[in-house]
């Protein structure tokens, strides 16, 4: 039986067990760091399914699943996202991620069972807090967990088939600013108004946007804005997200944020504390993603095979952020998007959410599976696949850098 028969047919096997998973992270959205249900239930999946598996693997709710065979190279690393959006749930569709990162570990694994012969090793990577700045893969990162890995891929639910979405570079950072209260009505002249140094700096990165690069993108809220409309606000805050398409495009722009942030402080005589490592258990920067020439078009060939793909393949346009762009930087890796939906729903919407439950949204998660552990086979058996896969890893690193 061909390989890709094999793999097909495992994740197809396992579809129910694979939704009823899905079904459980959708039903307990869990934000970043904080996914202890998700980790368990996906652990425990995996090691019923004979993965080596180790939990809470460099971080909290992090694990580690792994099939080795033979002398254990090459080694595919498949990602999966578990956490959730604070109030609108899995309104990114990282119920989705995780089932396509088992699934595609499944498929691999029952092929490498039905050739014995062959050598590798398949990790299926489980890496929580994507979202809000939570940086959980720069952290696994820095902690060695890609230490040994060949390539790494995932997949992501999103409205439109695309092969390489632009991931964008980008940092986010916190700006708090103290002034003086005072009555508002009785002795305003007293006060030292620091709302109105958030809504300055508010305000000017809005007027920055006329000056930037179409694919450049800036976004803040005002976190704290006062307490009573008749004192005259001491403190207030701004969390905000600066992106750009590589970290050359980010440099300079994030210059010209930090100035804006300072100005405002300098013109309401305001302190102010700018910090772009967030507190909170955020990562400041995440790198634009580098995708793997070699690796896209074979999963490309591969998934227009499976279906079903809910409508073509669009062309690549400015997309979002992911600290998959880090891996990308040291592991030659894949990012693509798969359409959920006949209806255009975007992802980061309470209709995304509930999309991401549908039938049909399931049925795309296991094309890409199936996909991805078929790429996975090929950097498995075909040497000479996997030399093109690292020589354009090297080329496109080489030309990403500043």
């Amino acid at each position: 039986m061909a390989v890709s028969n094999i793999i097909g047919q495992e994740i197809e096997k396992e579809a129910d067990p694979l939704l009823e998973l899905s079904r459980k992270l959708w039903l307990c959205p869990e934000t970043k760091y904080e996914e202890i249900f998700a980790h368990d239930a996906l652990t425990e999946f995996l090691e019923r399914n004979g993965f080596t598996v180790s939990r809470r693997y460099k971080l909290d709710t992090a694990f580690r699943a792994v099939y080795k065979q033979g002398q254990g190279s090459p080694h595919v690393v498949v990602i999966c996202e578990y956490d959730a959006l604070p109030e609108i749930g899995h309104a990114c569709g990282h119920n989705l991620i995780a089932e396509v990162g088992v699934a595609a570990g499944l498929g691999l694994k029952a092929a490498l069972l039905a050739n014995p012969a062959v050598s590798g090793t398949v990790t299926v990577l489980g890496t929580p807090a994507e979202e809000n700045g939570g940086g959980g893969k720069v952290k696994l990162i820095d902690a060695g967990a890609l230490h040994g890995a060949d390539v790494a891929m995932m997949a992501h639910p999103d409205a439109q088939n695309m092969m390489a979405p632009g991931v964008m570079a980008n940092t986010t950072g916190s700006a708090v600013y103290t002034g003086r209260a005072a009555h508002a009505a009785a002795a305003p002249w007293e006060g030292v108004n620091a709302l109105d140094a958030a809504v300055a700096a508010y305000t000017s990165m809005s007027m920055l946007r006329q000056q930037t690069k179409p694919d450049c993108r800036m976004h803040a809220v005002i976190t704290e804005g006062g307490v009573k409309p008749n004192i005259i606000p001491e403190r207030s805050a701004l969390a905000f997200t600066v992106r750009a398409t590589s970290d050359r495009d980010l440099a300079p722009l994030k210059d010209k944020v930090t100035a804006i942030m300072k100005s405002a402080a300098v013109s309401t005589g305001c302190e102010l504390n700018l910090e772009y490592s967030c507190p909170d258990g955020h990562v400041s920067h995440y790198a634009n993603l580098i995708h793997n020439t070699e690796l896209l078009t074979r999963y490309q060939m591969h998934w227009s095979g499976f279906g079903p793909q809910y409508g073509d393949i669009v062309p690549d346009r400015v997309w979002a952020s992911t600290d998959m762009g880090n891996i990308s930087q040291v592991v030659p890796s894949i990012h693509p998007t798969f359409r959920i939906s006949a209806s255009d729903v975007n992802i980061h919407s309470r209709e995304f959410t509930t999309a991401a439950m549908e039938p049909q949204a399931h049925a795309a998660a296991r094309c890409a599976a199936k996909a991805i552990a078929s790429v996975g086979w090929d950097v498995l058996t075909d040497e000479d696949f996997l030399r093109k896969v690292k020589e354009s890893f090297q080329a496109q690193r080489a030309e990403n850098a500043y």
